[in-house]
């Protein structure tokens, strides 16, 4: 990820990780079955990565409209508790979750692809964009993945964030498996 000096530093502030999902975790497109169950696609690099910001002491998080069991089975599955779904106003659950952890939005970092993500965007402490993010939410982003959304953009935000607090040495030494 091509990241300035500023996203960098910013990156060092961050204690809360929170992601979109549709276009950020997933690759955007949404899977039905033949009885009209959505299904995701989660990539496993992402996973890791957010296993690793959960492993030092960050807290992780999704914000999402849409409501999935496939979502709620891969937070879970990854240890995330903070996971708001069906959200409507996804500011407000921003706002609750701040408030419940005693943190300040320079804090926070947030990932998105598309306009309802720019609220939370122009906010907080770290706004991602990933690489196949709306022209528009690029412009108002701190920075940029090289990778899509479902394939590895999360995984480089997670890195980034433990690069930026002088972790990523001991992600590198240590088998976290």
């Amino acid at each position: 990820m091509n990241v300035s000096e500023e996203a960098f530093k910013r990156a060092g502030k961050i204690r809360l990780v929170l992601f979109d999902v549709d276009g950020v975790l997933t690759d955007g497109n949404i899977y039905l079955d033949d009885t009209g169950t959505e299904v995701k696609a989660f990539n496993t690099h992402d996973g890791h990565g957010i296993r690793l910001l959960l492993h030092y002491g960050f807290e992780v998080g999704v914000i999402t409209g849409r409501t999935s069991k496939s979502l709620e089975h891969r937070m879970q599955d990854l240890g995330v508790k903070h996971v708001y779904q069906g959200c409507k106003d996804k500011f407000l659950a921003f706002q609750e979750l701040l408030s419940r952890l005693e943190l300040d939005e320079q804090q926070a970092a947030y990932v998105g692809d598309d306009i309802f993500d720019l609220q939370i965007m122009t906010r907080c402490g770290l706004a991602v964009a990933v690489a196949n993010a709306h022209a528009y939410v690029k412009q108002h982003a701190h920075c940029e993945t090289v990778n899509t959304g479902g394939r590895g953009a999360a995984r480089e935000v997670c890195e980034l964030v433990l690069d930026a607090q002088d972790l990523m040495g001991q992600v590198l030494t240590h088998n976290l498996r």
